[in-house]
């Protein structure tokens, strides 16, 4: 079975754990986190990417927070002359930015961590793919943080560039592929309307599974085969 989940933002690695039991998530199934765990809440995703070096069924796509942190990777080198003299205004204003958008308690908590295990946790980042295309009950999928900003059916996957990919910001009536449905997150539901607060939205052509973990809701585990939600 394949399972999807989104923008977990800082959300409690034991709450994620007890929605996998939930759902009898086991060792020939597979999950996708499509973006964000990163930032926010709690200790900042830190205990997830912990979580995610060990995991052989669960891979993460990059997502614009995590990208976001990838841009200040600097933070983390040793402290020398060299890298002060490197503190420039661009890298500046790329570190007040991510902080801006909640990356001070991901930074805080992996700041405490081994350098070694820091190192880890980027360079597992910096593998992460942008996409993935599945097929699961039949039905293919593309899945990606975002959506697609400028989409056209006539451009490739690889014509879009990496911010295209994480920083789309999705109209209820746009539409994507006919023939393979889109599963993001990124967009918090809610966005589109009270209505839709904490949850799963569905169109012809996508989904949006980012249910707004990252402002007191509850995150929302789907599997992909049968569309089954669950919930804690």
């Amino acid at each position: 079975m394949t399972y999807v989940i989104s923008d977990l933002h800082g959300y409690p690695i034991e709450k994620l754990k007890m929605l996998l039991k939930r759902a009898n998530f086991g060792e020939d199934d597979f999950l996708y986190i499509l973006g964000d765990v990163v930032d926010r809440n709690g200790d900042g995703g830190a205990s997830i990417l912990l979580w995610l070096l060990e995991q052989y069924n669960v891979q993460l796509i990059l997502g614009n927070h995590e990208a976001m942190l990838l841009s200040c990777d600097f933070v983390f080198d040793e402290i020398t002359e060299d890298s002060v003299a490197a503190m420039n205004s661009e890298k500046i204003e790329l570190l007040n930015n991510y902080m801006l958008n909640g990356g001070d308690v991901t930074l805080k908590a992996l700041r405490t961590l081994p350098r070694e295990k820091q190192q880890d946790i980027l360079d597992y980042l910096r593998d992460c793919p942008l996409y993935e295309a599945v097929t699961a009950g039949g039905r293919d999928f593309i899945l990606v943080h975002s959506g697609f900003d400028n989409f056209s059916k006539d451009r490739k996957l690889s014509d879009y560039s990496a911010d295209e990919f994480i920083w789309a910001w999705p109209e209820l009536t746009d539409e994507y592929f006919d023939d393979i449905h889109t599963v993001f997150g990124h967009t918090p539901t809610m966005n589109y309307g009270d209505e839709y607060k904490g949850k799963i939205i569905k169109t012809r052509t996508w989904t949006d599974i980012d249910c707004g973990a990252a402002y007191g809701n509850e995150s929302i585990l789907l599997r992909l085969d049968d569309y089954k939600e669950f919930k804690l």
